[in-house]
């Protein structure tokens, strides 16, 4: 993950991978894999969603 993807296609993926995993798409070897992909997808949204939180706040401070 090089590049910066938006929100909206990183939980995407993460649920493509959760639906895999609840259907047992994967080897043992890709579960690992895709484990970690999954984390590292969960960290991009949630730093995101923390991000756009600060600055709501910023912005609502401002107008006050």
């Amino acid at each position: 993950m090089n590049k910066e993807i938006k929100y909206e296609e990183a939980l995407k993926q993460l649920q493509e991978i959760v639906e895999k995993m609840e259907n047992d798409e994967f080897d043992i070897d890709e579960l690992a894999a895709q484990l970690k992909a999954a984390q590292r997808l969960i960290k991009l949204c949630k730093d995101k969603l923390s991000k756009t939180e600060e600055e709501i706040l910023k912005i609502q401070a401002d107008g006050e």
